[in-house]
């Protein structure tokens, strides 16, 4: 199969001929009709994740199931499917509740194994972490759900278990945080998204931001300022969609009093540890939490607002490039601006 191929560390990577992946025990090989370019695979190409040379990256997907290996039981080849960019052993009582993105057993393509941005790939326990994809749903959509637009979801529901009427404030206007804007809109929040890019500002407004910030502080004003002057006081939510010390910074100190601050971003280390102003966090009694993926148990419930279109996580994909441009594209994610997803069709060359 051909595939994105990473031999070194913080340089440039490849589309090659590699041998297609075998179906493990348990498993399935997806032929890929779609999968993300996202900030995490990035970070792995920069040596922030610990990977294993040579290396595929890729783990937002979606396919058809070309392969099934023994001891599956609830997936045949044909089927169409998706999966969390967190994959659960299937084993653990972290899996048997329904909490598989926390499981320490877990496998991550792109991460663990090698990953989606190629024709072929091989996914672990099936039957605890595949989801369907329904017709009305496209690949692109679908392959979208698997960590930003999922990891977004989860991270309002069941982390910041948002109220409508709530004020959130979105730091980092790209794939997650624009699926966040859309999700807390769907869910009767008022929003207010923060970006460097004016399209991905743009973009948010599109997507019913009640306002926009920029984050690079030429309206005059710092963003939490400019934040507790829109919201009466701060925000109740705030969300780190980008991971870096200062949007941590931006968005924790965006919020109100007893407001709840949910980190999605990686945080790379900065000299140690990336700094967060604690001294607010315990003056003004904050929650802090963290938000990794969901599980595919999850996953109806977000699916069944899709399907009734009241989530659109479709008019979030900026653009579909082919593994060739993907390969060009992955080692300047950190400083592009998309406004919206990049999606990659390896079928495209």
């Amino acid at each position: 199969m051909r595939a994105v191929v990473m031999d070194r560390v913080g340089q440039p990577v490849e589309v090659r001929e590699v041998g297609d992946p075998v179906a493990p025990l348990g498993g399935v090989v997806v032929r890929v009709h779609a999968t993300g370019l996202c900030r995490s695979d990035w970070h792995a190409w920069a040596g922030h994740e610990d990977v294993a040379l040579p290396h595929v990256p890729g783990h937002e997907l979606a396919g058809v199931v070309a392969a099934v290996g023994d001891g599956v039981e609830r997936w045949a080849v044909g089927d169409r499917v998706t999966v969390p960019f967190v994959c659960g052993c299937g084993r653990c009582a972290y899996c048997a509740s329904g909490d598989a993105q926390i499981c320490p057993d877990q496998e991550q393509p792109g991460f663990t194994h090698w990953g989606s941005f190629a024709e072929l790939v091989a996914l672990h326990a099936a039957d605890t972490n595949l989801v369907a994809v329904p017709e009305g749903v496209s690949f692109e959509a679908a392959a979208g759900l698997g960590c930003r637009f999922a990891t977004a979801y989860r991270a309002l529901t069941a982390r910041a278990r948002l109220v409508p009427g709530e004020w959130v404030t979105v730091v980092g206007a790209g794939g997650v945080g624009l699926s966040a804007v859309m999700i807390a809109k769907a869910l009767g929040a008022r929003v207010v998204a923060v970006d460097r890019n004016q399209g991905a500002l743009d973009a948010a407004t599109a997507l019913g931001a009640d306002h926009v910030v920029p984050a690079d502080g030429t309206d005059g004003a710092g963003v939490p300022t400019r934040v507790h002057a829109l919201t009466g006081g701060g925000s109740h939510v705030a969300v780190d969609a980008v991971g870096s010390e200062q949007t941590c910074a931006d968005a924790v100190l965006s919020l109100r009093r007893r407001g709840r601050h949910v980190q999605v971003g990686l945080l790379p280390p900065v000299h140690g540890h990336p700094r967060v102003p604690m001294a607010r966090v315990i003056a003004w009694e904050l929650d802090l939490l963290g938000s990794h993926g969901m599980a595919a148990a999850d996953y109806p419930a977000m699916l069944a607002l899709i399907e009734r279109g009241v989530l659109q996580p479709q008019r979030l994909i900026e653009r579909v490039v082919g593994l060739t441009e993907a390969a060009a594209l992955l080692p300047g994610v950190a400083d592009a601006s998309p406004a919206g997803m990049t999606m990659i069709d390896p079928r495209q060359g």
